[in-house]
């Protein structure tokens, strides 16, 4: 085999995977290659089948159906499995499951000793990893010392520092409060883009796979929904579950007639949208982000197609943003909109809804 060939091998590679327990089908002919040095994010909510791939992944769980493969080789289906301690694969837990009786400096150096290195060499490799994860003057130090994100780095080095071909996180941040998440989340980035381990991590939290992923898998019912890099995911949700579940949306229903979409008491030019995701005639559904489209007192140049006068009905400050929600004249419908602090309306008032319909991303109903 060329080198060529070899880098166009997935690091992983799941081929129709599916787990049922009895009845009950957890994970349902999954399809999915990981490239080499990739971060993938699995993303959705509780029992959706992310952390049942996970465990097939490593080895804990052997699959109903279908296959894994690392690199070209079967290493999971129906007929047989590799154990999980010949996978060459680490496992960072929600838990961290980090040693209590041992210091900083011998956990990160447990699996390196399971391994048989040298004294110098665990040495040597212990106090880089420790230096990379910022914890290098913790090395003495019992966990019962640290706070939640230093013990998370513990189990981030012990995990790395014996350089896995896969690297398997499931729910790590879960238990940190939600400043330390969001720190963690950046730091979790910055050491994949150091190491650039093949990487797969389970959550449920949408901010945590937006920050650290390359692309990101949502699931639904066991079901892959979509696969996708986070702008992509965010900005061109292809099912309705992807755009409820990834960011607020509004869901606006149309019908396609000619060179119009017409919509609920008001209708837009069909040539303003990207071509892209439209049909020719008949139903169709946009997701709408908040703030992609604005509010205006007035109505702007008398020949702008894309404004409609719509009625202030509720609104909320949060602080960076005002929460408006808003109903075109003689419609049911209801349209959430996102403003900066200083465009402060009153409820009640007549306003004027500005759409822009490059970032009205029609969707699968």
């Amino acid at each position: 085999m060329s080198e060529r060939e070899a880098e166009s091998i997935p690091r992983l590679s799941l081929s129709r995977l599916s787990c049922a327990f009895g009845s009950f089908t957890a994970v349902h002919q999954l399809t999915l290659a990981i490239a080499p040095g990739e971060f993938i994010s699995l993303l959705g909510p509780s029992g959706c089948g992310k952390t049942t791939t996970l465990r097939m992944i490593a080895g804990f769980v052997r699959p109903t159906g279908g296959a894994i493969e690392m690199d070209g080789e079967v290493i999971s289906s129906p007929d047989g499995a590799l154990p999980p301690e010949k996978r060459q694969m680490s496992m960072i837990f929600q838990s961290y499951a980090i040693w209590p009786n041992m210091t900083v400096a011998e956990n990160v150096a447990f699996g390196l000793k399971l391994r048989r290195l040298g004294r110098a060499s665990i040495r040597s490799k212990v106090q880089a990893m420790l230096e990379t994860v910022r914890l290098g003057p913790l090395a003495d130090r019992y966990p019962a010392e640290l706070s939640g994100g230093q013990q998370q780095r513990v189990a981030l080095a012990r995990a790395m520092v014996i350089e896995p071909r896969v690297l398997l996180l499931d729910e790590p941040l879960s238990n940190l409060d939600a400043n330390l998440r969001e720190e963690m989340r950046f730091e979790i980035r910055r050491l994949h883009e150091t190491f650039h381990f093949t990487t797969v991590y389970v959550t449920h939290d949408q901010g945590e796979a937006m920050v650290t992923s390359d692309r990101i898998a949502v699931m639904n019912l066991g079901r892959l929904e979509q696969i996708d890099a986070p702008h992509a995911l965010y900005t061109r949700p292809k099912t309705r579950f992807v755009a409820g579940f990834i960011g607020r949306t509004n869901f606006l229903e149309g019908r396609l007639d000619g060179e119009r979409i017409v919509f609920d008491h008001f209708d837009l030019p069909r040539g303003l949208f990207r071509a892209d995701g439209l049909g020719a005639n008949g139903a169709v559904l946009f997701s709408v982000r908040p703030h992609s489209i604005s509010l205006h007192r007035g109505p702007g140049a008398a020949a702008d197609p894309i404004r409609v006068q719509v009625r202030l009905v509720e609104r909320a400050y949060l602080g960076q943003f005002w929460d408006y929600v808003v109903a075109p004249a003689d419609s049911g419908i209801r349209l959430k909109v996102v403003a900066a602090p200083s465009q402060v309306f009153e409820v009640g008032e007549t306003l004027w809804l500005k759409f822009d319909p490059q970032q009205m991303a029609p969707i699968a109903a």
